[in-house]
């Protein structure tokens, strides 16, 4: 099975707002830690590296919620 990986533009980039996870976690009356949305993002990449090799693996080139 071929495994697709996200490289160079997008690696090192952040993939979620930081300000509205900041916005969420204060609702719930908490604080975000400066390495937080780091850590989040991170997890962001792997679920769409997972659900691109997914979709791959199904002959699509879309991505549906299914694949996450």
């Amino acid at each position: 099975m071929l495994i697709y990986t996200l490289t160079s533009t997008i690696m090192g980039e952040m993939l979620v707002v930081q300000s509205k996870v900041k916005e969420y976690a204060k609702q719930s009356d908490v604080n975000v830690g400066s390495d937080f949305s780091e850590g989040l993002s991170k997890m962001v990449e792997e679920a769409i590296t997972k659900a691109v090799n997914r979709s791959k693996a199904n002959g699509r080139k879309t991505l549906r919620s299914y694949d996450l």
